[in-house]
C-alpha cells in the first residue's frame, strides 16, 4: 500500500474518533493547525501505534496540515533513525505547545542523540517551541544527565527577562526536566538547587523555585 493510501485510511479511522466539542475546547500556545478532529490522545496514540515503525511514512505523515496525523508522526517515527541532520525537519515542524509535548513523549525523549538536540534545541538561537520540546524530552529521558541542569536554568531565564508570553510554559518544563535530573541522587538533587539560586525574581524564576521547593523536598 503507497503512503498516500496508508494516510487515507488511517485518516479514515481518526474521522470516525473526532470531537468537535474537543476540538473547540483545546488550549495551547502557538499555531493553529490545519484540520483538527477533537480526537483525544489515548485514542490517537492507540491508533497510531497500530500502524507500526515506518520513518519514511512518519515523515509524509508530519508533513500534512492534520492535527491527528502530525500527531501520529511521533509515533510511527524510528527513534533510531533520528539523526542531528533531521533535527530541522522535526523543529520546524512543530506548531504549537501540544505539538512539542507529545513529540517528547512519543519520540524525542527516546533518541539516541537526545543530548545534541537538548544542546542545539536549548541554544539561544533557539525558538521557544524548539526549547519547551528539548526540556519536555529531557523530562523524559531514560538517562537523564547532570549536565543539562545549567542550560536549563539559563533557558528559563533568557524567557523570564525577555518577557516572553511563553515564559510560564518554559518554566513547567523546566521544573519538570530539573525534577527529573534532580530525583536521580543526592548530588544530583544538590546540584539542582544551588543552580536554581541563580535565578532572580521575575515570575517565571519564582515559579521554578516554589515548584523546587517542595517538589526536591527529601520529604516528599
Amino acid at each position: 500500500m503507497d503512503f498516500t493510501s496508508r494516510m487515507t485510511a488511517l485518516l479514515g479511522a481518526f474521522r470516525r474518533e473526532r470531537n468537535g466539542a474537543v476540538a473547540d475546547s483545546m488550549c495551547y500556545y502557538g499555531r493553529s493547525y490545519g484540520l483538527n478532529y477533537g480526537v483525544s490522545l489515548p485514542t490517537l496514540r492507540r491508533l497510531a501505534r497500530a500502524e507500526g515503525t515506518d520513518h519514511a511514512f512518519a515523515h509524509y505523515l508530519y508533513l500534512q496540515d492534520v492535527r491527528e496525523l502530525r500527531l501520529a508522526a511521533f509515533h510511527i517515527a524510528d527513534p533510531d533513525r533520528v539523526t542531528p541532520e533531521e533535527f530541522a525537519f522535526w523543529g520546524d515542524g512543530l506548531l504549537n505547545s501540544e505539538m512539542a509535548e507529545e513529540g517528547a513523549f512519543a519520540l524525542l525523549s527516546r533518541l539516541s542523540v537526545l543530548p545534541e538536540l537538548f544542546a542545539s534545541w536549548t541554544d539561544p538561537a533557539a525558538d521557544w517551541l524548539r526549547s519547551y520540546a528539548a526540556l519536555m524530552a529531557a523530562a523524559r529521558a531514560a538517562e537523564p544527565r547532570a549536565d543539562w541542569i545549567p542550560e536549563i536554568i539559563e533557558t528559563v531565564h533568557r524567557a523570564a527577562v525577555a518577557q516572553l508570553r511563553e515564559s510560564s510554559l518554559l518554566a513547567r518544563g523546566a521544573v519538570a526536566a530539573l525534577v527529573h535530573v534532580g530525583s536521580l541522587n543526592e548530588e544530583n538533587r544538590q546540584l539542582v538547587h544551588h543552580a536554581a539560586g541563580s535565578l532572580g525574581s521575575l515570575p517565571a524564576e519564582d515559579f521554578v523555585h516554589e515548584e523546587l521547593a517542595w517538589r526536591l523536598d527529601p520529604q516528599y
